[in-house]
């Protein structure tokens, strides 16, 4: 595998490599490396190569074009030298960006089959994270990338069906497009491995955050919403726990303090993935904040599958995939940007008790379903299908 990322942060990676180590396969990830890393390592069984590259959040889009190209051409001359060794069966690329598949391409030509895994629609990405650099000509290059990339690889998966078809409607072979859907491992988000936590134990409504303090989540209107409820509800005890890094920290950090919140929200940085579980398990209501636009009208945050894993109550931007995955009656949303209905849909869980129950059990019968879990076996046996198919490894 090939991502650009710290391997051990980037939960969709972990899932797929360790669901084929524990089919059996021998798996290694080429990947970023910080600068306290080792170059390599091994972490529940998958042996992780890391890069003399790092992650520049929240810079420029020239920063992220050189870090891009960096780890493209790093990544292309240690996956060559390491299959003279190795002799991969089967290389997958993770986006972002699409264009690293082109690190495989050498193995491509000498017949080793190349899974493009989309995380996300890189176009419509990059038009919601650097509006100010987005026009049309940038973004048909971003379009012309994506379709170069797809026509590289030997197989092209993605994270939901809406993305599936978004390819499809762009010309690319329905069978050559597969979902592995993004969803929570029940063997990691395991309520009973945790203390169980009665609602608000200690008096305190405790409300978590676990992911990226980025733009595209609206923490911002989630801060105002909780500033509303100070104000009008001072009979409500709450108190927020933000886990995860980004460039919007400094900025939520001031407004938390404008607005009077300092003393009960806790920005706690990233945590491993590993301590995920154990933070969500000490809440009582898991927040899933997330403004409207192209991007997020194809995407859906597994941090509510998370939540609901945990057997607690999820509040989430009302956003398309959102609905169709979870109906009324299982997770209080909210319209997106809409802070006087974020405090509504918080203050709902505190009033109406009788529904709490009733709406985490909906919900939880719903990740159920769709848990990694069940996930994991449909995507080994692609990733065996589509190395037979070819005859490698």
């Amino acid at each position: 595998m090939v991502v650009h990322a710290y391997y051990d942060e980037d939960p969709r990676v972990r899932r797929e490599a360790e669901a084929l180590v524990g089919a059996g396969r021998e798996v290694d990830v080429f990947a970023l490396r910080r600068a306290d890393d080792a170059a390599e390592g091994t972490l529940d069984g998958v042996t992780v190569r890391r890069l003399g590259v790092q992650r520049h959040q929240g810079a420029g889009i020239a920063v992220y074009l050189r870090e891009y190209l960096s780890f493209l051409a790093r990544a292309a001359w240690a996956l060559t030298a390491a299959h003279r060794r190795r002799h991969y069966g089967v290389v997958q690329v993770h986006s972002l960006p699409d264009f690293l598949v082109f690190a495989a391409l050498p193995l491509r030509l000498a017949g080793v089959p190349v899974i493009l895994d989309l995380h996300e629609a890189m176009p419509e990405f990059f038009r919601s994270r650097f509006p100010g650099a987005s026009n049309p000509l940038a973004h048909g290059l971003l379009r012309l990338q994506e379709r170069l990339s797809i026509a590289v690889s030997s197989t092209t998966i993605t994270v939901n069906e809406v993305m599936a078809e978004r390819l499809r409607s762009l010309g690319v072979r329905p069978d050559k497009v597969h979902v592995v859907s993004n969803s929570a491992s029940l063997t990691r988000f395991d309520p009973a491995g945790h203390p169980a936590r009665p609602f608000a134990a200690d008096g305190v409504v405790r409300l978590v955050y676990a992911g990226a303090l980025t733009p595209t989540y609206e923490l911002d209107v989630a801060l105002e919403a909780l500033g509303r409820i100070a104000r009008d509800r001072p009979d409500v005890a709450f108190a927020l726990d933000v886990y995860g890094r980004g460039d919007a920290e400094p900025a939520l950090r001031q407004q938390a303090e404008r607005l009077g919140l300092a003393e009960r929200v806790a920005f706690h940085g990233r945590i491993p993935i590993e301590d995920v579980p154990g933070a969500v398990a000490r809440a009582d209501i898991g927040l899933a904040p997330t403004r409207h636009d192209r991007f997020t009208d194809v995407s859906l945050s597994t941090k509510l599958f998370e939540y609901a894993a945990m057997g607690k109550p999820v509040v989430a931007t009302h956003l398309p995939l959102v609905a169709a995955t979870f109906p009324a009656g299982t997770a209080w949303t909210y319209p997106a940007g809409d802070a006087g209905a974020l405090a509504a849909a918080i203050l709902a869980i505190l009033d109406r008790p009788a529904e709490l129950a009733a709406g985490v059990e909906a919900t939880l019968a719903i990740v159920r379903a769709a848990s990694w879990e069940q996930q994991a076996a449909r995507y080994v046996a692609l990733v065996d299908r589509v190395r037979r198919r070819t005859g490698a490894g």
